[in-house]
């Protein structure tokens, strides 16, 4: 039996996708092979790839002066190749904190040896909110400008692109890419793991402009230098190739869908239900600021915490599964990304009502 699967990642991917994976796993294009077993410098796979990018660009509308990058080790090691890729020891680089992620990405940066101007901290607000616009001020001699459109942990988004002061934007968007229209010219570097709207974890996305390559520190490693990996089709070493074919699945299955607009009105008319069945009772509560709540990742407490453990067991019985909070903030957390349909949506707004009838 299929669940519905609320698990920040890895998450719950479309079901027209993988079954068409499965009837392929076998014998791949009639080769005989799986797509798992045929050499990733073979025709077929390469066209396959080609594909998979292609189809991205298109979606996202990417210019013509963008690269595609598929590459592996997930947003922390992008954590350390932009600082390396953009910066010399002893550069500037200005950051926003709005929770755990972006904190790491600071951490990272500062090792690198990175003088690091944190524009913004959010801490004071425990990280349930995002900064004003107007409040930022992004340092003149900064090599770039970093922040994490949403934070998974916290359920934090923001609702506005924030403006760099013309250095170049660079964003972490692993839990957001896909999930709506997205004006790719406004960012240097976007970086997103591909374990939540994409595909399975192992494959990282990374868009960045071609201005911003052939700046690499000596001594990064190849696999992380945007501009080795851009001369070699993202096949300096084996690709994930499992993950590149999934994620061209799932781009097929997002156009056929009606595309990122299609998907934007989903997720927010997803988002907006379940905000509403939390806010409408006096049972559950969201702690994020109403101006930065995710639609992505919705986390909300019981009125009384003793009653998480029923909640959650009674929900897995009913087909509702990892809805528990990260062990940092606790309560819950229901993470409705691109493959979750209104139906399971649905399912569970009814479930948090049944159980507030019978334990409000």
């Amino acid at each position: 039996m299929r669940v519905y699967n609320f698990s920040a990642g890895p998450a719950m991917l479309p079901l027209q996708a993988l079954e068409r994976a499965q009837a392929e796993l076998t014998d791949w294009q009639g080769s005989g092979m799986s797509v798992v077993e045929v050499s990733h410098r073979g025709k077929a796979f390469v066209k396959c790839a080609a594909h998979a990018e292609q189809t991205l660009r298109e979606l996202l509308a990417v210019p013509d002066d963008y690269r595609v990058l598929f590459l592996q080790g997930g947003a922390t090691a992008q954590f350390d190749a932009v600082p390396l890729n953009l910066t010399r020891p002893g550069q500037s680089a200005a950051y926003i904190k709005t929770g755990a992620w972006s904190g790491k990405a600071i951490a990272a940066a500062r090792a690198q040896g990175l003088e690091v101007a944190v524009i913004a901290d959010q801490a004071d607000g425990k990280y349930t909110t995002v900064p004003a616009a107007d409040s930022l001020t992004t340092p003149d001699d900064a090599a770039y400008l970093h922040y994490t459109p949403n934070e998974t942990i916290g359920g934090v988004e923001f609702g506005y692109i924030p403006a760099s002061a013309g250095v170049p934007l660079v964003a972490d968007m692993s839990s957001t890419i896909l999930s709506r229209p997205l004006d790719v010219a406004r960012y240097g570097v976007i970086y997103a793991g591909a374990q939540k709207n994409m595909g399975p974890a192992g494959l990282t996305v990374v868009l960045v402009r071609d201005d911003l390559l052939g700046q690499a520190r000596p001594g990064t490693p190849s696999v992380l230098d945007y501009a080795a990996m851009a001369a070699s089709d993202s096949m300096l070493n084996t690709p994930p190739t499992f993950a590149i074919y999934l994620l061209g699945l799932i781009l097929d299955w997002i156009g056929q869908a009606g595309g990122l607009a299609a998907m934007g009105a989903r997720n927010q008319a997803k988002a907006a239900a379940l905000y509403g069945a939390i806010d409408g009772s006096d049972f559950y509560a969201n702690p994020v600021a109403p101006d930065a709540r995710s639609w992505m990742n919705v986390p909300f407490t019981l009125r009384d915490p003793a009653l998480d453990g029923d909640f959650l067991a009674q929900a897995e019985a009913n087909g509702l599964t990892n809805l528990k909070g990260h062990r940092s903030v606790g309560g819950m957390r229901a993470s409705i990304y691109n493959a979750m349909p209104m139906e399971g949506v649905a399912a569970l707004i009814d479930f948090m009502a049944d159980f507030e009838r019978r334990h409000g």
